[in-house]
């Protein structure tokens, strides 16, 4: 129960961004969450979309270098500390986030949360016997 996540590799140069979300509007992908993160060289972009093979091939197409990894998608009870007792979790259990970033959702009392977590197959087993609800890609792509 895993989710694609594409990583796009940037030059940190004006006009990087826009060319990647040109060329997934072109070809009619969705973006569904985003997270950027920089030095002063260059960036990764990791995006959840509706649509990765079509995504991957569109940007490698275009000259970018583009990766695939699993991430984990979690349901979070949109209050404080909820984000915190997942933590906790995975804290106990000896599992190391590796990054992590929210998936906007329009509506619901649980905000949902994309984990990159080492040993993910475990990370998955122990969250769902805490209760917790794991997203597969198939539900995320289509919130």
């Amino acid at each position: 129960m895993h989710v694609e996540q594409i990583s796009v590799f940037l030059e940190n140069k004006s006009g990087r961004l826009s060319e990647v979300t040109a060329i997934l509007s072109e070809c009619q992908v969705n973006i569904r969450a985003l997270a950027l993160a920089d030095t002063s060289d260059f960036g990764v972009l990791r995006l959840i979309v509706d649509d990765t093979d079509k995504a991957r091939q569109a940007l490698k197409k275009n000259g970018f270098t583009v990766g695939k990894t699993q991430v984990v998608a979690v349901e979070v009870n949109d209050r404080p500390g909820g984000l915190h007792d997942i933590l906790m979790l995975l804290h106990a259990a000896n599992f190391n986030v590796e990054y992590m970033y929210a998936f906007v959702r329009s509506s619901g009392d649980n905000a949902v949360m994309i984990f990159r977590i080492e040993r993910e197959q475990e990370a998955i087993r122990l969250l769902q016997s805490k209760g917790v609800k794991v997203i597969d890609g198939k539900q995320l792509y289509t919130l």
